[in-house]
């Protein structure tokens, strides 16, 4: 076929696409192989980085596999096979990186090791700046580059070894396009000045990476709708989310493959209208795989039904230094919340990418702030809106 022939442009003008053929690469699963691919490090001024993890198939997340392009190479990291990767680490820190949607990979690093990374370009911050609507990888390097990639390795359990030659095919092209894509996006970046605002957004990334994931909390069981129910339902929302999280912990699988949030809180809600744990249970369904773990999660409603709401864990008290928006600051909150929206629609690019609504209250209550709630390029646009300025 003759299109795959054609040079991308051409290729993207008569809308024709070409499925991603992987790069040769090396992988990377025994101690004795980390040498060269260090060394490759040590020479190189960046790193292309994205990872795999095994959060939909395991009850905590681990790191299964790091895909690194350095030098033009693609070198894919067994992280389960090696298992002590800590003179990589060091290395790592010491480079810039060039990611796509980051956050989660900075968190999940800085959780198994303590990673941060020195700077970074994150491809998808840089498509949200530029006010792309597609900003997924897979949808970038189509319009870009009018690569079709194979998506099956997104839901891929990244934990099974041997890893099958095709996923890891799919894990060499996530990092193979990443400086091509950077080097587009840098230039677009340039023609509209918002190169800063990129740089702005990749240190601010770097540093929420450094918070981790949250640790569990006494109130996470407060799920979805759950602020509508009452004393009986709450008391079994709290027993059969635990029940939950006990099964899922006991057989190594995540919460939500033994039940959704949706049928907790119908559990819950059906508590509040019937007295048996048997009416309470009616229509429920777990599954061919998860109908074994019925009895127990009937023994969980009937404790629910026996426990007395008042000794339920008691959501955080308000904090006694914030009050509620007064009615000139609500009005000053929507004028604000008009003047975003009308310059992103401007600048082409999300309202929430200059300030969400949690800014703005925080800025309508005090408009002084602004520089302490927004980052600088945030903070100088809304600067000159009407609404900030006669503050």
């Amino acid at each position: 076929m003759i299109s795959r022939f054609l040079p991308h442009p051409v290729r993207r003008l008569f809308g024709v696409k070409t499925r991603g053929r992987p790069p040769s690469y090396e992988l990377i699963d025994q101690p004795g192989q980390l040498g060269p691919f260090l060394a490759a490090i040590d020479g190189a001024n960046e790193v292309a980085l994205d990872t795999e993890a095994d959060n939909m198939f395991h009850y905590r997340v681990r790191v299964c596999l790091l895909q690194f392009l350095v030098g033009g190479n693609v070198y894919l990291v067994d992280v389960l096979s090696i298992g002590d990767l800590k003179p990589l680490w060091s290395r790592l820190a010491r480079k810039h990186l060039i990611m796509h949607g980051s956050d989660f990979d900075l968190r999940l690093l800085h959780d198994l090791c303590g990673f941060q990374a020195q700077s970074i370009f994150d491809t998808m911050l840089a498509a949200q700046l530029l006010g792309r609507q597609r900003i997924g990888l897979a949808s970038l390097l189509e319009d870009q580059f009018a690569v079709e990639l194979d998506k099956n390795g997104q839901k891929a359990n990244w934990s099974r070894r041997p890893i099958a030659p095709k996923l890891l095919d799919y894990a060499a092209l996530d990092v193979w396009y990443l400086p091509a894509l950077r080097d587009l996006l840098t230039r677009d970046l340039e023609k509209l000045g918002r190169m800063d605002w990129l740089d702005q957004q990749c240190r601010a990334q770097i540093k929420a990476g450094t918070e981790g994931f949250s640790e569990p909390g006494e109130n996470d069981w407060r799920i979805g709708k759950s602020e509508r129910l009452h004393a009986r339902g709450l008391a079994v929302l709290h027993a059969v989310w635990h029940w939950r999280e006990q099964q899922a912990q006991r057989i190594d699988t995540p919460p939500f493959k033994i039940c959704s949030n949706d049928t907790l809180v119908r559990i819950a809600g059906a508590a509040e209208e019937n007295g048996s744990p048997e009416s309470v249970l009616h229509g429920i369904h777990l599954g061919k795989r998860h109908n074994r773990l019925f009895e127990s999660l009937d023994a969980a409603v009937r404790s629910g039904l026996e426990r007395n709401p008042q000794s339920l864990p008691r959501r955080p008290g308000r904090d006694p230094n914030h009050t509620p928006l007064s009615q000139a600051e609500i009005a000053r909150l929507e004028r604000i919340k008009t003047e975003r929206d009308a310059l992103a629609a401007r600048l082409g690019i999300e309202s929430t990418l200059i300030a969400n609504r949690s800014q703005l209250a925080q800025i309508a209550r005090d408009p002084r702030k602004l520089d302490t709630i927004l980052l600088p390029w945030q903070a100088d646009l809304l600067r000159e809106q009407p609404s900030i300025k006669a503050e």
